[in-house]
């Protein structure tokens, strides 16, 4: 694949107190109006992070149309596992409304953090979203104690496909304990009750590897699915893409240096890429992406110009 990087799209300006800096994990949607909506998390002063959105112009994904004024899903109550930040990560449309599947930041004492996957619904298309449990619909596991986050899903004929992040391990490096975490995959009719069963489609394979990004599939035909993945480095502590090829969506084969998508010699995604989301819009394919310090400057687009 060769694509054409047109920068940054959107950043927070500071003027709001839910979204001083960032805008992590672009999550795209075509709304059934045509709006090209990307839904991304911004932090407040003390790096807390709420969900928002932006619209942007279908024709020129670097145009903004709109820009949401407040969270459509807030940080859960005190004690809860999303108390400290939620993360969107999918948004998929159902005959009930739009599901988004989010993961829920919660911090620890004697581990750094958890990260757990919430279920939200919206009914007035997009603007806004209600927990659809107060627990996580993925609760921790004696095979992923601590990580079942990052989850993406498609609905499809009355059953969600989820695949997510799972995993029950740190790791020192240089130092600084780093999660593990490879991706898993579910599938269900409902959104809040899954099975206990752990399906591992991406293990961790090489050396420099500790752990995958949010992953992100295109179905293009019933035996043809894509897989955008980020890949948590050892050597470079940051984020760089991978991609891989299925049948079924479930037995992955890596093509990681096929992407041709990786960090500038420079700016905003000079030291890290990551959180690939491709969309395809009027015909013309997109990834949504951050760069360094996890979105710090915001995110941004790119358009695939050969496949």
């Amino acid at each position: 694949m060769k694509w054409e990087k047109l920068g940054l799209v959107f950043a927070p300006d500071g003027s709001k107190a839910w979204a001083k800096t960032h805008a992590m994990v672009p999550t795209p949607v075509l709304l059934p109006d045509g709006t090209l909506r990307v839904y991304c998390t911004c932090c407040d002063e003390v790096f807390v992070g709420r969900t928002g959105y932006v619209d942007l112009d279908p024709d020129d994904p670097r145009k903004l149309i709109a820009v949401s004024s407040q969270p459509v899903l807030d940080i859960g109550a005190p004690g809860c596992f999303d108390e400290n930040g939620v993360i969107a990560c999918s948004v998929t449309s159902t005959p009930d409304g739009l599901v988004m599947f989010y993961a829920g930041y919660e911090l620890g004492t004697k581990i750094r953090y958890r990260l757990l996957t919430g279920a939200a619904i919206s009914v007035d298309g997009g603007h806004t979203f209600k927990r659809m449990k107060t627990t996580p619909v993925l609760e921790r596991t004696p095979q992923e104690l601590y990580f079942r986050g990052g989850p993406f899903s498609i609905y499809q004929n009355g059953k969600f496909k989820l695949w997510y992040v799972g995993g029950s391990h740190w790791l020192e490096i240089n130092g600084n304990a780093k999660p593990v975490y490879e991706l898993s995959y579910l599938e269900s009719t409902s959104a809040v009750s899954w099975p206990l069963q752990v399906v591992k489609v991406l293990p961790i394979t090489e050396d420099d590897e500790h752990g995958f990004g949010r992953p992100w599939v295109v179905q293009r035909a019933p035996d043809d699915y894509q897989l955008f993945y980020s890949i948590r480095k050892k050597s470079v502590a940051a984020y760089r893409m991978g991609y891989a090829s299925s049948d079924d969506g479930i037995h992955w084969h890596r093509h990681d240096h096929l992407l041709g998508l990786d960090v500038s010699p420079e700016g905003f995604d000079s030291n890290a890429i990551m959180y690939a989301a491709v969309i395809t819009v009027k015909g013309v394919t997109y990834c949504f992406y951050n760069g360094n310090d996890f979105g710090r400057d915001g995110f941004a687009v790119a358009k695939l110009v050969q496949a």
